[in-house]
């Protein structure tokens, strides 16, 4: 599999979309092959970009580069502060759009696989039944094609890759994943087909209920 892992991305050339700004947050839509954070070697990210127009934004939670999709950053330390804590007691809903390989066979399920770093294989997280901290991850079948399944995704933890590492190990990996899939799903997208398609939470200032889509077609 290493063979085909990348580990400098080439640079990327989509826009960032931003969907919504206040004094208090900045909601965007990141593009695939875009850093979160700058890299050791790659800085374009998420966060150098919307710098140069919000220089207090602060990051606090990630994408991983080839996921799209919705991030919140925080523009106050009033809102780093109540969005740290959203999302430590798990009170921020995300929901996800993913294309796996193969035919899943029932209509939604749970999968639970407790995850571990696996430090011999950076970044790679591994599955690990003695020392893995509990993961969940929900899923609902959207369509089935010929030889994969879309699902819309619910993370019940946020562990790092957790929902690429989870429908690896059940036999289903996500399309173009150059982590954990196979060589024919590794082969079979361009890209990572695995979006952030839903966040959900209250203003971390007014306490309104905020609701945010960014549906994608792959």
């Amino acid at each position: 599999m290493d063979r085909y892992t990348r580990h400098i991305p080439p640079p990327c050339e989509e826009e960032l979309k931003i969907l919504h700004s206040d004094d208090h947050i900045l909601v965007v839509s990141k593009p695939a092959g875009l850093l979160s954070v700058p890299g050791r070697i790659i800085k374009d990210s998420v966060l150098q970009r919307v710098r140069f127009s919000f220089p207090e934004a602060v990051i606090v939670h990630r994408l991983d580069l080839d996921t799209s999709g919705l991030l919140v950053l925080a523009l106050s330390q009033h809102a780093v502060r109540e969005l740290n804590r959203f999302f430590r007691e798990r009170s921020i809903a995300k929901e996800y759009t993913a294309e796996v390989y193969g035919s899943i066979e029932h209509d939604m399920g749970v999968i639970a696989l407790p995850i571990a770093a696996d430090w011999e294989r950076r970044p790679r997280q591994r599955i690990d039944r003695l020392v893995g901290k509990a993961s969940s991850t929900r899923f609902y079948v959207q369509a089935r094609f010929s030889n994969s399944t879309r699902l819309l995704l619910k993370p019940e933890t946020g562990r790092s890759h957790q929902l690429r590492i989870h429908l690896a190990n059940v036999g289903h990996p996500i399309l173009g994943c150059d982590l954990y899939a196979h060589e024919k799903a590794f082969a079979a997208s361009e890209r990572l087909l695995l979006h952030a398609r839903y966040l959900a939470f209250k203003h971390p200032f007014t306490g309104e209920d905020l609701v945010y889509e960014d549906d994608i077609a792959f």
